[in-house]
């Protein structure tokens, strides 16, 4: 009897550890292999493993705590509007900011929008989509067919994402820019602060002037509830 009990047990517990990782979202845990997904800590693998429905999001809301910008980085910002301003314009700091994370059901990836409020005017709302695809397995698609190719690594409070090289799409064409026209080496770091809350970290760094764009921003986890249409999310943003 107490082996039956124990046996009970045991497959109640496997068939329950099956149904939650069927649960959670693991591409990006795929990138990173297991051993380096295993060591990050929990709050991180809860947020890269979030499983969203095709056109659900899920939000953060913080505040901009600095920001820097070389005069080179503030004219990249403002001819990259051209494709859509993927920087930020100004160099604001202590302002308000929302990352909403929606799922694209049509491509298999993931559109993010991150809002930045200014001190007049309206927010500058920046957005970009995160492909799991590409010969790093990772792309982010900045508008006017231009894109990134990243790589993820595990790091001691969390994740970061670095450029591995830049492309441009024209149709099914893709062309690899030569890294002497590159704006620099881009690298985005999110590190737990805990408590729910994190850091999120952009820097992007010339080969020769070194960093010219750096901004931080925390973040917290918002209550947990299921995961609206993004629809939703924005309309309540906006009231």
């Amino acid at each position: 009897m107490a082996r039956a009990v124990i046996r009970d047990e045991a497959i109640s517990a496997a068939e329950h550890a099956g149904a939650e990782a069927a649960l959670l979202d693991m591409r990006f845990g795929a990138l990173l292999g297991s051993g380096d997904w295993a060591a990050l800590p929990p709050a991180v693998r809860t947020r890269f493993a979030k499983r969203l429905g095709p056109g659900a999001s899920v939000s953060y809301a913080g505040q901009i705590q600095t920001f820097t910008m070389h005069p080179l980085g503030w004219v990249l910002a403002q001819a990259c509007r051209l494709i859509g301003a993927p920087l930020p314009l100004g160099r604001d700091a202590g302002v308000a900011a929302v990352v909403t994370v929606t799922e694209d059901g049509a491509s298999g990836g993931q559109v993010w929008t991150r809002m930045y409020a200014r001190p007049r005017g309206f927010p500058q709302v920046i957005h970009s989509a995160k492909r799991f695809a590409g010969p790093t397995g990772l792309e982010e698609y900045l508008g006017g067919g231009f894109g990134i190719a990243l790589t993820v690594h595990a790091t001691l409070r969390g994740i970061r994402f670095a450029s591995d090289h830049y492309f441009f799409c024209l149709g099914k064409l893709r062309l690899r820019l030569p890294r002497w026209c590159a704006p620099g080496s881009l690298t985005i770091d999110h590190d737990d602060l805990g408590a729910g809350r994190f850091a999120f970290t952009l820097s992007l760094r010339h080969r020769l002037l070194g960093e010219i764009v750096r901004q931080v921003g925390h973040f917290h986890d918002q209550p947990k509830e299921r995961a609206k249409p993004a629809r939703n999310v924005i309309r309540e943003l906006l009231r």
